[in-house]
This record gives C-alpha cells, sequence and structure tokens, in this order.
C-alpha cells in the first residue's frame, strides 16, 4: 500500500467576466440611443452615464422609465434597479421601453411628507402603546415596528369583468384589503386582494380610454412576469393627492429603505460624479470681481447680495435700451410686435406653442407635481394673450398673460397691469426670483416629452 498522494493539478480559475446586453434608451424627443450595458448595472448608472454623454448637468431629477406602450403604463424605475433584470421581463413582441427624463417629484415626499401622507389617508399604530404616530410619518413607513396604514375608497375592476365599482381599501405591510362592510377594519370584514411584493405599481396613462376607468387618475399593480392586461390590477382615485399617496406608499412598502438610501447617496457623498460632469467656470471667469464704478473712485464690490441687486438692475437698464434699440427698427404695429414676441418665445424652452390647458396639465403632471414646476403655452380663449401653467400645491394652476399698451408701448402682465414687462423672457426671469402674485416662485420649466 503505497503511502504516497498523486499530485492533481487545478485548473486554473479565471476571473468573472460580467456578460453585457444592448438597451436602448429614449429621451424626451423621442429619439433613441443604444447603449451596452453590464448585467448588474442599475437605473442610476445608465442616468450618470447619460448625464455624461449628453454633458447635462446634474441636478438629481433624472430618472429611467419604464414605458409599456401596449398597455398605456409607466412607472418611475428606482435607482437601485438592474435594466437587464426589468428588460428580461419583457416580451419582445411588445412595444415596452426604457426613458430618460427629468422628474422633479422623485423623492418629493422625502422633503415634504405632509403633502403626500394626509392624515386623512394614512394612519399608524406603534408596536408596543398602540398609539398613532404623527409627526414623522417617513420614519413610520421606513421603522419596522411601527404599521403604518393607507385606507381609502378606490374604484377596482372585478376579476374577468370591465365594469368597475367603488370599495373601502387598506393597504399594510402584509398587502392590499378590502372591506365587505363600508369603512370597517374588523378582521371579519377585511378580504386580501392582492400583495406587492411580486408587482410593481405602474400609472394609467390612458384609463378612460383604454380601460373605461371612471376618473383620470387611475394606477395598478402589475406583476413582475410578462402578461396582457388581463394579469393587472386596476384601480382609480378621486383625485390626483390620493393616486399620488397610494403609489408612493407602495413604493415605500416595496422597497423600504433602499429608496431612502438611494435617495440620500448623492447627498452623502457629494456627488462627485456630477461634479466631474457639469460645467466648470474658466480661469478667467473665476479671476473676474464684481466693481463699482459710479463714484469717483471705483471699488470692489465684496457683499454678494449688493453684487447680485446691481447685477439686475444693469440686466433690466439694458434689456430697456435694446428694447428701444429694436422699436426703433420695428414699424410700430400690433401685428409685427405679436410675430416678433412669438418668434423670441418659441425659441424658449418653457415655452410651449399651440398646446391646450389639459396637454399642459400632463406634461406637468408626467414631470412632477413639485410647488414651482411650470410652462408658457398661447391662450386659447383669449387672441394674443398667453398662459402661465404651473404647480402648487400638487394642483396645476394656470395664469392668463395679457398684452397692454401705455403710451405707445406693449407690455405684458399677469395682475392686472401692476407689475408689466416688455416681454415673456423678462416675466419668467422676474418671477423666478418673485413670487408676486403667484402662489410660489417658478422653479422648473417642463420640455415637451415625446413618447
Amino acid at each position: 500500500m503505497s503511502l504516497f498522494a498523486r499530485r492533481v493539478t487545478l485548473p486554473a480559475i479565471t476571473p468573472l467576466v460580467l456578460q453585457k446586453r444592448v438597451i436602448k434608451v429614449y429621451g424626451e424627443d423621442g429619439t433613441s440611443r443604444a447603449i451596452e450595458v453590464p448585467n448588474d448595472m442599475t437605473a442610476r448608472d445608465v442616468c450618470q452615464l447619460l448625464i455624461m454623454k449628453n454633458r447635462y448637468i446634474d441636478d438629481h431629477n433624472w430618472t429611467m422609465f419604464e414605458h409599456l406602450s401596449h398597455l398605456n403604463l409607466e412607472r418611475i424605475i428606482e435607482d437601485h434597479e438592474s435594466m437587464i433584470d426589468i428588460q428580461s421581463n419583457w416580451d419582445m413582441e411588445e412595444d415596452c421601453r426604457f426613458c430618460f427624463r427629468k422628474y422633479f417629484a422623485k423623492y418629493q415626499f422625502f422633503k415634504k411628507p405632509e403633502t403626500f401622507f394626509p392624515d386623512s389617508v394614512v394612519s399608524c399604530s406603534n408596536e408596543v402603546h398602540d398609539a398613532t404616530v404623527s409627526k414623522d410619518m417617513l420614519k413610520v413607513f421606513l421603522s419596522t415596528s411601527a404599521f403604518p396604514e393607507v385606507h381609502s375608497y378606490l374604484y377596482m375592476t372585478e376579476k374577468g369583468k370591465k365594469s368597475w365599482r367603488k370599495a373601502f381599501f387598506i393597504l399594510r405591510r402584509s398587502g392590499l384589503y378590502f372591506s365587505t362592510k363600508g369603512t370597517s377594519k374588523d378582521p371579519r370584514h377585511l378580504q386580501f386582494f392582492t400583495d406587492f411584493h411580486q408587482s410593481e405599481a405602474y400609472m394609467l396613462l390612458s384609463g378612460r380610454k383604454l380601460y373605461g376607468a371612471p376618473t383620470d387618475y387611475g394606477f395598478c399593480l402589475k406583476p413582475n412576469k410578462t402578461g396582457g392586461s388581463k394579469e393587472l390590477k386596476l384601480f382609480c382615485a378621486d383625485n390626483e393627492e390620493s393616486k399620488i399617496c397610494w403609489v408612493t406608499a407602495i413604493r415605500l412598502f416595496k422597497h423600504g429603505m433602499q429608496i431612502y438610501q438611494n435617495y440620500l447617496r448623492p447627498q452623502e457623498q457629494g456627488d462627485s460624479s456630477s461634479l466631474c460632469f457639469s460645467p466648470t467656470r474658466s480661469i478667467s471667469e473665476n479671476s473676474l470681481v464684481a466693481m463699482d464704478f459710479s463714484g469717483q473712485k471705483s471699488r470692489v464690490i465684496e457683499n454678494p447680495t449688493e453684487a447680485l441687486s446691481i447685477a439686475l438692475q444693469e440686466g433690466l437698464l439694458w434689456r430697456r435700451k435694446s428694447s428701444g434699440r429694436i422699436n426703433c427698427h420695428w414699424t410700430s404695429t400690433s401685428s409685427q410686435n405679436s410675430s416678433k414676441n412669438i418668434a423670441v418665445h418659441i425659441s424658449q424652452p418653457w415655452f410651449h406653442h399651440q398646446l391646450s390647458r389639459d396637454e399642459a396639465q400632463k406634461l406637468i403632471l408626467q414631470q412632477g407635481l413639485v410647488d414651482g414646476v411650470f410652462i408658457l403655452r398661447d391662450s386659447q380663449s383669449t387672441h394674443k394673450a398667453f398662459v402661465l401653467s404651473m404647480c402648487h400645491g400638487q394642483k396645476v394652476k394656470h395664469f392668463q398673460i395679457v398684452p397692454v399698451e401705455e403710451d405707445g408701448d406693449h407690455f405684458f402682465t399677469l395682475d392686472n397691469a401692476q407689475t408689466k414687462f416688455t416681454d415673456l423672457i423678462q416675466l419668467v426671469e422676474f418671477y423666478k426670483l418673485n413670487r408676486g402674485t403667484l402662489p410660489c416662485k417658478l422653479k422648473h420649466y417642463c420640455t415637451k416629452i415625446t413618447v
């Protein structure tokens, strides 16, 4: 019997190479771009890549969407989700696509939770004392020792039927229930409807037209596997606020602390990637200082507030002078002035020519109901007038901008001529800095979306 062991040569271990696949991403203008990505690339990684390639400024509002044209559904792709995993659930014969655009309300519920979770719809009990917790509803949703609950009436479709009926629903960590007896939460009256662990919440884009929904505030739960409309759990709320509350709560229940980490990540890290991609000031720009030459001696303006005030005054003075020079070359007819103003305004990213009221509301909704989101458009009711459509308090409000004439000069105003502007550009710049008669300052403009 030999005591010597035979030496066995093991095969060399090769490092694991990540497989790559090609995804197609559609931009706001409807054009697409094919990108080769590894299997573990997340939605946030793809956003950062597109921001770099397009030389965009990263303001943390760029978002990936999953758009299912054949079902008229759309949802936010969470930053941590794998793009390849989502694509693998698609049926290649169906029209599914990734969309890349700004969405200002992506994490707005972390900044203003009280507007997303009203007391009338959301309640919570503590595991120990069973007492209502209302101080910080976000901590309640993220805590494992608390039991938040969303409850309100919703419309739903019955299985195998196209009709809708109204029921009182209760959303808990364990799933979605509806009451068989009014608004009773007695366990005997609660019937389990579905869970959301293997599903995602989508927005209905044309619920009335495609699904016969009773309101425009529709959403649904769709399984993560492929499937047609028969697999969908369709719902409709009575208003936009209620719909947003339900969808946001489902996102938090499903992804929990991961969403909070997604929100904190760019802030904690200082988002070094965006610093690399955002435009930087040149050396000559950095060497410039604000100077005051109004006195006998020039001086450096060290107070930034004073420098900004002087810059605004000079900007307005330049605008008046340039406006006068332009008027010298134009015949003072209203038609020519109107044509000139239209041409100037159309070139601005916040102006949308020939956009209806309903289309304006839909566009703002697509890019997030955040205070200060706005667009300007033509007025459909008043000739030569315009409309400022903006969001405030999760509602879209419309303010008419009318032309006025004073001593032969033409202006625009939205507060009965208390404040007048030579053009819409001046008007927008003013209301970005001053609230005036508006409910809030203008903050984010909406770009037109082609899907």
